[in-house]
Order: C-alpha cells, then sequence, then structure tokens
C-alpha cells in the first residue's frame, strides 16, 4: 500500500500524538502534520469541524486516503499492518507481542489517561486544584507506572537496546513520549535507570528525534 496522502492531526505536546509521530518515523512513511491547537481558543478539538472527523475531541487522527483512524495504539498498529516500512513495530511472535503490547498498555492504559490535559483542567476547573497540586498529581501516577515498569524491565532477559531486544518496538514508541512528561513534570528518573537508559538510547534514532515535541511545526518558536 502507497503512503502518498497519510495526515496527521497532531498537538506538539500531546504524548498520544507523540506517539503516532514516532510511529510514522520509524516507519519511513511520509505524511503531512496538520495542527490542532489543545489550548488556544477553547481547545481546536472542540471545534465543530474536528469533532465531526473525531466525535472524542482528541488528538491524534490520522487521515489515511479516506479512511479515518483515531487512538494513538489503534493507529500505530495499522501502521504497522498496513505499510511495510523500515522495520515492525510489533515482534513476529504471540509471547513477544504480548510483552511489548503489555508493556505499552502501562502508559496507554493506566498513566496517561489520568494525566492527560483534559483530566488536568478537570482538577482545576471542578476543584480549583492548584498548579502544584496538579504536578504532584501527575508524578504520583507516573511513578507508581514507571516503578512497575522498570521491575519488568529489569527481571526480563528480553530487555535489550530497547524494551524489547535490540529493536524499537510499540513499548518504546509509548514509553519516550511519558518519560518527556516526567521531564516536564519535575519527576527525577535516578529511580528508574533502565527506563532512563532506553530513552536515551531511542532519541539517539532520528526518527525518535524528529518526532520530539520542539522540533514540531507547531511549537512554540
Amino acid at each position: 500500500m502507497s503512503a502518498d496522502g497519510l495526515r496527521l492531526y497532531s498537538y506538539w505536546r500531546s504524548s498520544a500524538a507523540y506517539r503516532v509521530r514516532i510511529a510514522l518515523n520509524l516507519k519511513g512513511l511520509p505524511h503531512e502534520i496538520i495542527p490542532v491547537h489543545l489550548t488556544a481558543n477553547g481547545g481546536e478539538q472542540h471545534s465543530a469541524e474536528y469533532a465531526q472527523l473525531n466525535p472524542q475531541e482528541f488528538v491524534p487522527t490520522l487521515l489515511d486516503g479516506g479512511r479515518v483512524i483515531r487512538q494513538s495504539m489503534a493507529i500505530i498498529e495499522y501502521l504497522d499492518e498496513s505499510y511495510d516500512g523500515e522495520l515492525k513495530l510489533l515482534p513476529p511472535t504471540a509471547r513477544d507481542r504480548a510483552r511489548v503490547r503489555g508493556l505499552a498498555q502501562i502508559v496507554a492504559c493506566d498513566i496517561h489517561p489520568i494525566n492527560n490535559l483534559r483530566v488536568l483542567q478537570y482538577l482545576e476547573r471542578e476543584f480549583n486544584t492548584p498548579v502544584e497540586e496538579r504536578e504532584r498529581w501527575s508524578r504520583h501516577w507516573i511513578r507508581e507506572g514507571f516503578g512497575a515498569m522498570e521491575d519488568l524491565l529489569v527481571e526480563s532477559p528480553s530487555t535489550g537496546q530497547f524494551c524489547e531486544g535490540d529493536d524499537p518496538s510499540l513499548a518504546d514508541i509509548c514509553l519516550v513520549p511519558q518519560v518527556y512528561n516526567a521531564n516536564r513534570w519535575g519527576l527525577d528518573l535516578a529511580e528508574f535507570p533502565t527506563i532512563a537508559r532506553i530513552t536515551e538510547e531511542c532519541l539517539k534514532l532520528p526518527a525518535f528525534d524528529r518526532a520530539r515535541p520542539e522540533n514540531q511545526i507547531d511549537a512554540p518558536r
């Protein structure tokens, strides 16, 4: 399948969109980034035009010709299954795929959903939670998830240069944006040396580097 016409609705600091940017780069797929500013003008994701495209009013959304794919994990697996690219983002065996998905879902299912923008905005709006307490909330849940993930990485002989062996996978794609958030909220990664090491290895790769929030067209200059 040709990758001509791939368009990604993205926000520079969205960790879910960050995941998909990494995946597109790792697969070597040309694509257009369409910025959706999540805080300007009350949030462009809430516009009628965007809500018609994505009723959840989230980023990312991927357009592949006439197809519309929503939710970062679904998008990444769609890209991996639809395009050969430069590597596969999930391992070839069921056992290894389960391990990679399990690591990825620590981030995507357990850490990220309770620390994303709409949750922090709700805490501020409904409970008048000050910024210091919202940051402490974020650090707590990232630390909880990273503690388990660190243990799983350390104890498994499958951990290599990356989360699964010596090629980046879906697990690394989810980990790196969450480390960005951990740094943003002031969590000391010295508690998680394996996570820190793997993230450093990932960011040496051009595919991860190009996907960094600060390298996006809509990042503040």
